[in-house]
Parts: structure tokens; C-alpha cells; sequence
């Protein structure tokens, strides 16, 4: 299974905006793929790695923001995994 993530049940809103939370794993060489936020649009994503060895680059975003909440392209390293926030409606 190259690439994988997934959404934990517990929506959070404040105000006006959604939050939701999840976690995206690599592997196979695999070095990215598309997230399923859970929100209509996504405004804003934060990706960070996990684990304990050192990850040269920074996960990012491979789509211009706001986009589709049910479609958010990202980009790793290869054979990573991490946690992911977005933030829209």
C-alpha cells in the first residue's frame, strides 16, 4: 500500500471554520498522495512528520489553497509517515 491516511471521527468547529485531523503514511517509495479532509473546502492544511530518525525535507502541499477539502494533494519524502490538521467549512 503506497500511500494511506486517515481521518479521525472527531470534527472540531470554531466559529465559522471546521477542523479536522489525521495521520498519512508512505511506503513502497511512494512520496506523497491525496488526502480526503472531510471538509467541502480546505483553507488550510499543517503536515508534519513523526517518528524518530531526522526527515531532510518538509512535507507540502502539492495544490493551491483554498481548494477542495475532499481532494488535498500532498508531497514527502519517501517511505514517511506523519500527522495532518486542515482547517476550512
Amino acid at each position: 500500500m503506497p500511500f494511506s491516511y486517515t481521518r479521525d471521527l472527531v470534527e472540531n468547529v470554531k466559529g465559522t471554520e471546521k477542523y479536522t485531523s489525521g495521520t498519512f503514511s508512505n511506503s513502497g517509495g511512494s512520496t506523497g498522495g491525496t488526502i480526503d479532509t472531510g471538509l467541502r473546502v480546505c483553507k488550510r492544511i499543517f503536515l508534519q512528520y513523526t517518528g524518530a530518525a531526522v526527515v531532510s525535507d518538509a512535507p507540502v502541499v502539492n495544490a493551491t489553497l483554498p481548494c477542495a477539502g475532499n481532494a488535498v494533494s500532498i508531497v514527502t519524502v519517501a517511505n514517511t509517515s506523519g500527522v495532518w490538521e486542515a482547517i476550512g467549512f
